[in-house]
C-alpha cells in the first residue's frame, strides 16, 4: 500500500526519464562513512622509536650551543678496563674550556641515588649502575685516546698557557660529566649534582644546553683564557672521530657483552655501556 502512495507523489512528468524509488529521497550530504573504514586501533610506539625521539631531543639541545662548540655522538672507543673492551659514549661536546661527556637515560619514574652510591634505583622497581660511575669509565676512554701518541694532551694545550705562570694550574684536559634523563622521571638525588659548580651534573634532557651554557660561563669566570684554541679543538674532534669504531660486527659484540653483564642476579642492573 505504501509503495502505491509513494508512486503517486513521485509520478514523473511527461517526457522525463523514469525515477528509481531508491533515489527519491537522496542521502544527506557529508554523511560520515562507517566507523570500520576510518577507525583503526592506535599502534604502540616501539621502544626503539622512543629511543630515536629521545636522541632527536638531545640533538636539538646540542644545536643550541654556542658556535665555537663541536659535538660528536655515538662514539665507541677502545677501553681495556671495560668488561667488553669498549666504551660507548652517547654524546661529547668539545668547548674551549672543557670536554662535556654526556650519558643519556630513558627511564620513567623516580630516580634515587647519590654520587658515591654504586647503584641507583628507578621507582624502587629495579637498580641500575651509578650513571656517574659509568660515565667516569667513558671519560677515561676519551682520556686514553687523546693521551695516546705524539698528539697527546701536550699537543692540544693552548701555547699561551705555558707562558702565563698563574694559569699553569689549569688541567690539560678538563672533563664535565653529565647524565641526562627524560622529563618522564623525577629526581631524588644528591642536591650537589644539580649545582652548576659541580663537574658532575644530572639534568633533564630539555635543560641540557642551558646547563652547558651556564657551566661555560662559570669556567670562563674561573679561567678567562680558554684551555683549547680552535685548532686544538679541531685536533680533538679529528682524533676522536678517527678512533670511533664503526664496524657493525664489533658494535654487535659490544652490545652482546653488555647483555651478558646485565643478566639478572636479584634485581639486576640496567644500561651499562
Amino acid at each position: 500500500m505504501l509503495s502505491k502512495l509513494f508512486s503517486l507523489f513521485n509520478k514523473p512528468k511527461p517526457g522525463s526519464p523514469p525515477q528509481n524509488m531508491n533515489t527519491a529521497f537522496p542521502q544527506p550530504r557529508n554523511q560520515t562513512a562507517p566507523a570500520s573504514q576510518h577507525t583503526q586501533p592506535r599502534k604502540k610506539i616501539e621502544a626503539s622509536r622512543i629511543g630515536e625521539l629521545g636522541e632527536y631531543k638531545i640533538n636539538i639541545q646540542l644545536d643550541q650551543l654556542p658556535k665555537e662548540c663541536r659535538s660528536l655522538s655515538d662514539l665507541m672507543l677502545r677501553n681495556p678496563k671495560s668488561r667488553t673492551g669498549y666504551s660507548q659514549i652517547d654524546h661529547l661536546v668539545i668547548t674551549p674550556y672543557a670536554l662535556f661527556v654526556i650519558e643519556t637515560k630513558n627511564y620513567n619514574g623516580e630516580i634515587k641515588g647519590g654520587r658515591s652510591d654504586k647503584q641507583w634505583s628507578v621507582s624502587s622497581r629495579f637498580k641500575m649502575y651509578n650513571p656517574l660511575m659509568q660515565n667516569y669509565g667513558h671519560i677515561k676512554a676519551v682520556e686514553g685516546v687523546l693521551a695516546d701518541g705524539p698528539n697527546g694532551p701536550d699537543a692540544l694545550q693552548v701555547p699561551q698557557l705555558q707562558q702565563v705562570p698563574q694559569l699553569q694550574q689549569v688541567p690539560k684536559l678538563r672533563f664535565v660529566s653529565m647524565v641526562s634523563f627524560t622529563m618522564r622521571c623525577r629526581f631524588s638525588i644528591d642536591p650537589e649534582l644539580r649545582k652548576i659548580h659541580s663537574d658532575e651534573l644530572v639534568v633533564y634532557d630539555t635543560e641540557l644546553s642551558e646547563f652547558i651554557s651556564r657551566k661555560l660561563v662559570r669556567l670562563k669566570t674561573e679561567h678567562p683564557e680558554p684551555l683549547f684554541s680552535q685548532e686544538a679543538m679541531q685536533r680533538i674532534y679529528d682524533k676522536l672521530s678517527q678512533a670511533n669504531i664503526t664496524d657493525p660486527a664489533l658494535r654487535a659484540e659490544h652490545i652482546d657483552g653488555i647483555k651478558t653483564a646485565q643478566k639478572p642476579s636479584g634485581h639486576g642492573q640496567k644500561n651499562i655501556k
